[in-house]
C-alpha cells in the first residue's frame, strides 16, 4: 500500500533531441531510479507536445497557463516513511543523472495521495505507446487551493467518473509548490515555479480516441460542467500522453525496471518466458 505519493513535472533540455530524451529517460535513468532502495511506485508518463490543440475546452473566463510546455510527469510513491529516507538517502546517484537530459523538474508533494476514480483499464503495470486517448489537466484555482481539490473531488470528478465514455479518471492534488530552494539538488536543473504553477490540481483522464473525447465535450454532460469550471478554475493546460511506462508497482520491480523499457517491449512481444525466470532475473539483480 503506498502511503506517500509526490507527482513531479519534467522539461526536456531544449538541445536534446526529443527522440534521444524519450529514449534516456526510458532506458537509463528509468532502471536508475528503479533500483533505489525503498521506492514503492515509479510511473513515467511521457508528453506528446504536438498532438491536436483542442485536449480540453475553455470555458468562459478560463485561460490557458501560458508559456508552459511540459515533456512528461512522474509519480513516485512510498510505502511509508522509513522507505521514503532510505530513496533520498541514495537519491544523489538519480539526481546527478537529471541534467542530462531535464531542464526543468518540480515535484509536487500529494498529502492525501493520488484519488484513483476510475480505472477501467488495467494499467497498473503498463509499459509501451499509450493505447487510448490520455491526458493530464493541469488547473490552477481561481480562489484558494482547498477550494478547488474540493471541487474537483466532489463535483467534478463525479460527472467525469460517471461518464460511459471515461475509461479512466485519477486526481493528484498537490499541495502549493514553495520557491524556497529546498529541492532535490540536481545539478544544473531549475527547480521554479510561475505564479500560475505555484497552485495546481492535475486530472489523468482517458478516453477510447480522440473523437470519443471530442464527443463527449460535446454532450450536455460536460456542457453542464462548464460554469463550475469557470467558477472554481483560473488557468488550465492539458497535455497528451504519448507512453506509460510503469516501473515499480506495490514495491516490486517490473521487467520494465529492471531491464529497460524497450528491453521489457521486446520480451513481452517474442513471449520470451525464459527472460522472466527467476534465475535470470537475479543475474540482473545481483551478477
Amino acid at each position: 500500500m503506498i502511503q506517500l505519493n509526490s507527482y513531479t513535472t519534467v522539461k526536456r533540455r531544449e538541445r536534446v533531441p526529443h527522440d534521444i530524451f524519450a529514449t534516456y529517460w526510458r532506458d537509463v535513468h528509468g532502471p536508475l531510479c528503479s533500483r533505489l532502495p525503498g521506492l514503492g511506485l515509479y510511473i513515467q508518463h511521457h508528453f506528446d507536445r504536438n498532438q491536436d490543440a483542442h485536449l480540453w475546452p475553455l470555458a468562459d473566463g478560463i485561460s490557458e497557463i501560458e508559456h508552459y510546455e511540459l515533456d512528461g510527469g512522474v509519480e513516485i510513491g512510498f510505502a511509508n516513511a522509513d522507505d521514503q529516507k532510505l530513496f533520498q538517502e541514495a537519491a544523489s546517484l538519480l539526481f546527478s543523472d537529471e541534467q542530462n537530459m531535464f531542464e526543468e523538474t518540480l515535484a509536487y508533494d500529494l498529502p492525501h495521495g493520488s484519488q484513483k476514480r476510475v480505472n477501467r483499464l488495467h494499467d497498473s503495470t503498463f509499459n509501451g505507446a499509450d493505447s487510448v486517448d490520455r491526458l493530464h489537466v493541469h488547473v490552477s484555482p481561481r480562489g484558494s487551493l482547498a477550494e478547488l481539490h474540493d471541487y474537483l473531488s466532489q463535483e467534478l470528478a463525479a460527472v467525469l467518473g460517471s461518464a460511459d465514455d471515461v475509461l479512466k479518471l485519477t486526481l493528484h492534488l498537490t499541495s502549493r509548490f514553495d520557491n524556497d530552494g529546498m529541492h532535490p539538488p540536481a545539478p544544473n536543473v531549475a527547480h521554479h515555479a510561475s505564479p500560475a504553477r505555484e497552485e495546481l490540481a492535475i486530472m489523468e483522464i482517458a478516453f477510447a480516441s480522440p473523437l470519443t473525447r471530442r464527443a463527449f465535450f460535446a454532450s450536455d454532460t460536460f456542457q453542464r460542467t462548464l460554469a463550475g469550471q469557470a467558477h472554481h478554475i483560473a488557468q488550465l493546460k492539458a497535455f497528451a500522453v504519448s507512453g506509460l511506462y510503469t516501473y515499480v508497482n506495490d514495491k516490486t520491480l517490473t521487467t520494465a525496471g529492471l531491464r529497460g523499457s524497450r528491453a521489457a517491449q521486446l520480451i513481452e512481444y517474442l513471449g520470451a518466458n525464459n527472460q522472466l525466470n527467476p534465475e535470470v532475473e537475479q543475474l540482473f539483480l545481483r551478477g
